[in-house]
């Protein structure tokens, strides 16, 4: 490798995602469905939160209804304070950002349109599979 990749070759591409005024309980079954942990929220089609699995449970736990709801909506409990970035960023950038934001999440656009998401699970993938690159596994590995 002679040049850092940038975020849209490791981003998971076309990501699900939720509208802002759909239900908790909604966002909760297409994670259960999707095997995923992280929605991307949008509102009219543009990205502009998180909401996470932790997220519902902590608002399913606490009975949290926002005042003149009957249900959890998603733009009341998801993090509307994404880490946005476009897909032409170098992965270092977005890595070194999210660290500086605590962040586990990076929504990836292209025109101000959601074509990616970046988790922290991502990035953790990406380093195993370089780190097998440079250092390969001999037979003689002994713990």
């Amino acid at each position: 490798m002679k040049r850092i990749p940038l975020i849209k070759s490791v981003m998971t591409p076309f990501p699900y995602s939720i509208d802002l005024d759909d239900t908790v309980d909604k966002a909760s079954a297409m994670m259960t469905e999707h095997n995923i942990h992280h929605l991307p929220v949008t509102d009219k089609g543009n990205p502009v939160g998180v909401i996470s699995a932790r997220d519902i449970k902590r608002a399913l736990d606490q009975n949290f209804v926002h005042a003149g709801e009957k249900e959890h909506r998603v733009k009341h409990i998801a993090n509307l304070d994404a880490y946005i970035v476009d897909l032409t960023v170098p992965l270092d950038s977005v890595v070194l950002e999210m660290a500086q934001q605590h962040t586990g999440t990076a929504l990836v656009v292209r025109k101000g349109r959601l074509v990616g998401i970046f988790t922290a699970t991502d990035a953790c993938r990406y380093l195993g599979k370089l780190l097998r690159a440079f250092f390969p596994r001999g037979s003689d590995d002994a713990a």
